[in-house]
């Protein structure tokens, strides 16, 4: 009697998972953790560190016991100087201040948010398969938070909007209106680019055009113009980057999908015709939104001729907003509904990061921020058009391309501030990781793992490249 012998490797179990993978369980969590919702009826908590800052400094704690036991990717002193560089403005900022110790906090946040989450992502997140766990959260977050932000509009249990409380907000509730948007759009920039990924499985690719589809309405009742601004340009990329055939498709999808939502069904017409018209009118009948933020712009700009070099210094802005603001700048905005009492909101921020930078960090932290940025994306782009030994892993790319694009544009209309910051260091560390590749990718695990191979040898088809 013969025995067979089977050649089909078995899959490892949760526990063998969890041993190398748990690293990344900081990771996933600063993610995640964005689902517990605010406290009932606090507008300012959006402000206070939360569970995901926590997890996001046990990632950083976790980094730095991996890298003392040699356990980490190795940099290349180009991505060295990169990650570093914005502490070099930081620090500048700082020491310049008006009042050092006032800037300590926010010195401590930026640090946080540009420089040891980006680094630790880099440094922690091994292979390919494991990026797309990290991108894979950004779904899940969004898919739950659009999914609130739905129930709420249907339910009239959102934020004040025009009069009723219909803004989708999910639970980052009125005190972060942006929150729920910036989420749900990282979702949707995610999935598009999953659904355009050629090397996915087919089913993977349906999954993720499905998620991309689901997230266009709770995109468009959060009624945030930036967000959508945003998002269109970062999908344009990813749909150009994936090629024409591919792109036509899922903008035919997405198209339809708008086109039945606020057309045919009448999913807030009237009030995202209004919202998409109001971004033309700049100079013609602004709203006092509009007013407001170009007021506050040019408050920026008059804080940087004042200090070019380093600026007013960080947590700044507050401090000099009325000195350098006109009249038209009104004393705040009002915020409520999802559960919340009205409240009237300071206007705390120029909503342009880099106004915000250059106001409070001058030439040289704007440099040191901006030309970084900069560099990644250029890098990141220039990796993903060379092809070579990456084409197996090009999902990630147009992942990392399209958030970081995504978080570029947005920038033009929001800054840092609330929850959702920490995923700013998240985003910029994912982008990161493909842009500036450790010298080691060229024959480790993450291009072994792309191309469905493991340590043993050659995995067998369908096991996920794991």
């Amino acid at each position: 009697m013969s025995l067979a012998v089977s050649t089909t490797r078995p899959r490892p179990d949760l526990p063998v998972l969890l041993r190398r993978h748990w690293p990344l369980l900081p990771l996933a969590a600063t993610v995640l953790f964005l689902l517990a919702p605010l406290p009932a009826g606090d507008a300012t908590a959006s402000g206070k560190v939360g569970p995901a800052d926590a997890a996001s400094l046990l990632l950083v704690f976790v980094c730095a016991v991996q890298a003392l036991r040699g356990r980490v990717r190795a940099l290349t002193p180009l991505a060295a100087f990169v990650l570093g560089l914005p502490a070099v403005g930081l620090a500048v900022a700082t020491v310049t201040a008006g009042d050092p110790y006032a800037a300590l906090p926010g010195f401590v946040r930026y640090l946080q948010v540009f420089v040891l989450v980006p680094a630790a992502i880099v440094l922690l997140v091994r292979d390919a398969g494991e990026f797309r766990l990290a991108a894979g959260c950004f779904v899940v977050l969004a898919l739950v938070q659009g999914a609130v932000g739905v129930v709420q509009y249907a339910t009239h249990t959102g934020a004040s909007y025009q009069g009723e409380d219909v803004r989708a907000v999910g639970t980052f509730g009125p005190g972060d209106v942006m929150g729920m948007a910036t989420v749900v759009a990282y979702g949707l920039v995610v999935a598009t680019a999953a659904a355009l990924a050629p090397g996915l499985p087919r089913r993977v690719r349906r999954l993720a055009t499905a998620a991309a589809l689901a997230l266009v309405l709770p995109l468009v009742l959060s009624f945030s113009r930036g967000a959508w601004i945003a998002t269109l340009g970062a999908a344009v990329l990813v749909m150009g980057l994936a090629g024409i055939r591919r792109a036509l498709k899922v903008l035919l999808a997405l198209g339809a999908a708008g086109v039945v939502l606020v057309g045919g069904l009448g999913v807030g017409s009237e009030m995202v015709a209004e919202r998409l018209t109001s971004i033309t009118q700049v100079s013609s009948a602004p709203d006092q939104s509009v007013t407001d933020r170009y007021t506050m712009w040019a408050a920026a700009e008059s804080m940087w001729r004042e200090r070019p070099a380093a600026g007013v210094g960080l947590k700044g802005f507050p401090a000099n907003r009325d000195g350098h603001s006109s009249l038209g700048l009104s004393s705040g905005s009002d915020t409520g509904g999802a559960g919340q009492a009205y409240l009237r909101q300071p206007l705390l921020s120029p909503h342009n990061m880099y106004l915000l930078v250059l106001s409070e960090q001058g030439l040289i932290g704007l440099t040191a921020l901006a030309g970084g940025w900069a560099a990644v994306l250029v890098a990141g782009l220039r990796r993903f058009t060379s092809g070579g030994s990456d084409r197996g892993i090009r999902d990630c790319g147009l992942v990392a391309v399209g958030l970081f694009v995504w978080q570029l544009t947005d920038f033009l209309y929001a800054d840092i501030g609330g929850p959702s910051t920490v995923l700013t260091g998240v985003i910029i560390g994912l982008a990161a990781w493909w842009a500036l590749p450790s010298p080691q990718d060229v024959d480790g695990p993450a291009v072994r793992l792309a191309h469905g191979a493991g340590p043993g040898g050659p995995a067998p088809e369908g096991a996920g490249g794991r």
